[in-house]
């Protein structure tokens, strides 16, 4: 059983650059084209967060004509940089009846919950009251399948300090509902740009990369926001019943090889 994750896009509308340097769109679709050709051929394909940079339609429209053509059956939740009635109205995702895009990804051996954190003009992350009690309810329903939870929010500081004041927003009572639901093995978020692990409850922490450019990594409490044009990544989670959740880091480029290992 394969996951791919992608995340933190930044899609523009046509011809712009992010932050005048970056072609994000081109390198959302690279990385598309890099997910549709992997080996073995994925069971889901999720993008956690932040798929559009201003959640303009016009960025819609871009992520969605691609998406159709390299990955129409991606699972889709939005970030803080993206706006939820547009990206409904342009991606039609599932969504909770709550009307938070909230749904569950069934993938026989395994579930993927998926959490929509994302709070309206603000950038920082929130799970309202609905939601919490809609995950509880869900992981009770399974509590024998292994899951997976995505948030496009982390519940958790990483020590980078201009990112953990705009993560998710009060998590305790989202911790507590993993810790009451062991078969949760993995949280797999997006936003900060970088590859970070960390645990919550019984639970494995991993943030993805971003398939455009990353978050300066900087302890420094002071540090400001700034970013680095590191090699974007995406992310295969591989599920087997021996192993349980294995994940690795993909460069979205190709590079030199391979070559064999020689004997001397």
């Amino acid at each position: 059983m394969l996951v791919l994750q992608l995340s933190d896009l930044h899609m523009q509308r046509r011809g712009e650059a992010s932050n005048r340097v970056v072609e994000s769109n081109m390198l959302v679709e690279r990385a598309l084209r890099a997910a549709a050709r992997f080996r073995p051929k994925y069971s889901a394909l999720i993008i956690t967060g932040d798929l559009a940079d201003r959640g303009r339609p016009e960025e819609y429209d871009e992520l969605a004509r691609l998406l159709a053509h390299y990955a129409p059956d991606a699972h889709v939740i939005p970030g803080n940089h993206d706006n939820r009635e547009t990206l409904v109205s342009k991606l039609r995702p599932r969504s909770a009846p709550s009307g938070f895009v909230d749904h569950v990804v069934e993938l026989g051996a395994i579930r993927i919950v998926m959490l929509d954190s994302s709070v309206p003009g603000a950038p920082f992350g929130e799970l309202r009251a609905s939601q919490l009690n809609w995950l509880d309810a869900e992981l009770a329903r399974e509590p024998r399948t292994p899951t997976m939870v995505a948030i496009h929010h982390p519940p958790f500081a990483t020590g980078i300090a201009h990112m953990d004041v705009i993560a998710l927003k009060s998590p305790e009572a989202f911790v507590d509902i993993v810790a009451r639901h062991p078969q949760v093995q993995r949280i797999v978020c997006g936003h900060c740009h970088r590859q970070i692990v960390a645990s919550v409850a019984q639970a494995v922490v991993t943030i993805a990369p971003s398939v455009g450019v990353a978050v300066a990594f900087d302890l420094d409490p002071a540090a400001t926001s700034s970013f680095v044009k590191e090699p974007p990544q995406f992310v295969a989670h591989r599920w087997t019943k021996d192993a349980g959740f294995v994940s690795h880091t993909v460069y979205v480029e190709d590079f030199d090889g391979p070559y064999p290992f020689l004997d001397f």
